[in-house]
């Protein structure tokens, strides 16, 4: 009868932190089998030590390549999956002759680990179980005695193997985040904590419940003396008062939520709201922001964006991190001009700011119906708030004048509710009754409509704040199609 293979988690590196099933297993097997560098030394057999009874056969599987060059010809993947071949075709051989192996593997076997190359390789030819064990990533987090994560924050284990650019968008986007497989590795990942905004949130711990555990701030580090077992852990800001302790000087990140719904927001924005210590905006937009523990909210009327930009940039002088948030896009008629107008007075000069998009609601409304914005086109928004009535009706008449698609902003509210019917007199001096519109409504939300109608047709009274408009040009076209109507404005223009 063949014999069993046992995957065997030791844990990240305290004996007494293996498991009870673990160490019955190593003291009953007849191989103790595990993996080494060149220079002979494994972590794991010392782990198991205490387990281990005399007369245990042992194979010590030593990788022919870590960090170094290869004059394999196949590179170091070839000397690697040569490396694999070899070593399960030994433990096979103890296998087929009945004896029972117990493979050893730090932290957790199908964690990062040397044994699921064994796995497998020999799981569908012998029976094979996986005794889990505790990783680093959790040896770390008692270390630092600071809990990762809670409720429904995210938390991303990385390995330090990934490129630089690729460790920071990932860390940006994340609440929380652990970054494994350091040693060399760790200038290119102390640069994507920096690059992320995440190094000071960052702490560093190595050899974690060994007694040789250093636990230090990622950001004292001394790179030429990281080992390869260390770790590097941000916790989730609502865990980590590295992120919730206000520094000399703070900042403003002004983002775009998108429009309705919370698919459409950006990982990126996602990143930004959760580190932030402050959430300013628009009652309407707030509340779409997740309720976070310490996480301080003031909303405001949708008539206060000055007032509500320089709230937010005395918060940030005075060290808070601050997200000021709009739907779509904050550079598009959002709040993005408004910070940075009031951030260019002497007094806010100093705080930082910083913009990051969102998707648009003429992009999202476009997209419902097809590629309507597919040629050049106008924003223009119809209130007159802001600008006096006769500027709008100019610029209308001179996109009109020009055969250029519009995506009307702000068409209506409950006080103004006249100005789409003088949009649609004066596009019909330019314009075919029969050019299409799209009007979108609380698209992405509960109530979304989307219809197709034609400008003559084009009913004012059922336009109002939540509708952006989409007026095609002379050369906007509706076709059908198996999902039904499409809209869509050529690449190409005549002549």
């Amino acid at each position: 009868m063949a014999g069993r293979l046992f995957g065997i988690g030791l844990g990240p590196g305290d004996p007494e932190l293996v498991t009870v099933k673990a160490a019955r297993l190593i003291g009953e097997a007849d191989v103790i089998a595990f993996h080494s560098a060149r220079h002979g030394r494994s972590i794991s057999r010392a782990v198991a030590a205490p387990y281990m009874r005399e007369g245990q056969l042992e194979e010590h599987l030593v990788y022919p390549v870590t960090t170094e060059t290869v004059d394999h010809p196949g590179g170091y993947q070839g000397a690697i999956d040569d490396f694999y071949v070899e070593a399960s075709q030994t433990l096979a051989a103890h296998l087929e002759a009945g004896r029972t192996v117990a493979l050893l593997a730090a932290g957790d076997p199908l964690f990062y680990s040397s044994y699921m190359h064994m796995h497998k390789r020999l799981c569908d030819r012998f029976d094979a179980e996986v005794i889990p064990g505790v990783t680093s990533v959790s040896a770390a987090s008692a270390a630092l005695g600071v809990p990762l994560v809670e409720r429904d924050e995210v938390l991303t284990v990385l390995p330090g193997t990934l490129p630089a650019d690729e460790l920071t968008r990932r860390l940006r986007e994340t609440d929380a985040a652990v970054i494994l497989k350091l040693g060399r590795t760790f200038p290119a990942v102390r640069r994507a904590l920096t690059d992320s905004g995440r190094l000071a949130e960052a702490s560093y711990v190595e050899r974690a419940s060994t007694d040789r555990q250093r636990v230090l701030r990622a950001a004292d580090v001394d790179e030429s003396q990281v080992p390869y077992f260390s770790i590097a852990v941000v916790p989730s800001p609502s865990n980590n008062p590295a992120a919730q302790r206000p520094t000399a000087m703070g900042e403003v990140v002004v983002l775009g939520l998108g429009p309705g719904d919370d698919a459409w927001t950006t990982p990126e924005v996602r990143g930004e709201l959760a580190r932030a210590t402050d959430v300013v905006g628009y009652t309407t937009y707030v509340n779409r922001v997740p309720v976070r523990p310490g996480q301080n909210r003031h909303a405001s009327d949708n008539k206060v964006e000055s007032e509500r930009a320089a709230m937010a940039l005395d918060l940030a002088k005075r060290g808070a991190r601050v997200a000021v948030v709009s739907s779509g896009d904050p550079g598009v008629f959002a709040m993005a001009a408004a910070v940075i107008e009031m951030a260019a007075d002497e007094q806010w000069r100093d705080v930082p700011v910083r913009v990051l998009p969102g998707l648009t609601a003429a992009h999202a409304v476009a997209s419902r119906v097809g590629a309507p914005l597919g040629h050049d086109y106008a924003m223009i928004s119809l209130s007159d708030r802001l600008k006096p009535w006769d500027v709008v009706a100019r610029r209308i008449s001179a996109v009109a004048a020009a055969d250029m698609a519009i995506a009307v902003y702000n068409p209506a509210s409950r006080s103004r509710t006249w100005q789409v019917g003088a949009m649609k007199d004066l596009l019909l001096e330019h314009r075919s009754p029969d050019t299409p519109v799209i009007v979108g409504r609380d698209v992405a939300g509960p109530q979304e409509s989307v219809r197709i109608v034609a400008l003559g047709d084009l009913e004012p009274s059922e336009v109002d704040m939540r509708t952006l408009l989409i007026v095609g040009s002379s050369q906007t076209t509706v076709v059908e199609s198996a999902g039904g109507r499409k809209v869509f404005t050529p690449r190409r223009y005549p002549g």
